[in-house]
């Protein structure tokens, strides 16, 4: 039973490569946006509750009717996956990178205006950097989420790790099933693991 997997090892390998893509990728371009977006609304209060909510009703659709709702347009490819998986890693991100810039002290910004700091370089070299461990956090669910909704996507013909359920299932096989649940695990850890580090080597004050 078990020698299916050193014998299918390129497989195994390349749909573990898919589905890091397409889980990575969305909240990056998560990340991307939700920057922007962040500092909007932790300066400007009023565009922060519209902003969530259009994203929470879009985060309440489910995974696979939003994709079948973008392959009209985008066809069944990797595209329509990382769109839709972008818009999920918003609900998670956003509220972080919010958080973490309005949760800078006032008296540090205030001390940095005093400095002669401007908004952007007080931005860039001040807020930014202390909201990282909350962004980073943020993120860290993005990826692990991304991860795991990314083998949905093999429902719609799209490769990823969820190849692995399907043909396991159809073909009463265990084993490939067991594979891709450890496979979608590890992977997920890793990704967190890095983006720990990650996080540490940019805000090397927070590390006792």
């Amino acid at each position: 039973m078990w020698s299916w997997i050193p014998s299918n090892g390129s497989l195994i390998w390349q749909l573990t490569w898919e589905n890091a893509k397409l889980g990575v990728l969305p909240a990056l371009y998560g990340l991307i946006l939700s920057l922007p977006l962040g500092i909007i609304a932790a300066r400007w209060r009023w565009f922060y509750p519209p902003v969530l909510t259009a994203i929470n009703i879009l985060y309440a659709v489910p995974s696979l009717a939003l994709f079948i709702a973008l392959i009209p347009t985008f066809g069944l490819t990797d595209t329509t996956v990382i769109i839709a998986l972008t818009v999920f890693s918003l609900c998670v991100i956003l509220p972080n990178v919010v958080a973490g810039l309005r949760g800078v002290p006032a008296p540090v910004t205030q001390a940095a205006t005093a400095m002669g700091y401007g908004p952007l370089r007080r931005l860039v070299t001040v807020e930014l950097p202390l909201a990282t461990p909350v962004i980073i956090a943020g993120l860290r669910v993005g990826v692990v989420s991304g991860i795991s909704l990314a083998s949905v996507g093999q429902l719609i013909g799209v490769s990823s790790l969820g190849y692995l359920f399907i043909d396991g299932l159809q073909r009463s096989f265990p084993t490939e099933i067991y594979v891709g649940l450890v496979l979608v695990i590890a992977l997920a850890l890793v990704c967190d693991l890095l983006l720990v580090g990650a996080g540490r080597a940019l805000t090397p004050w927070t590390v006792r």
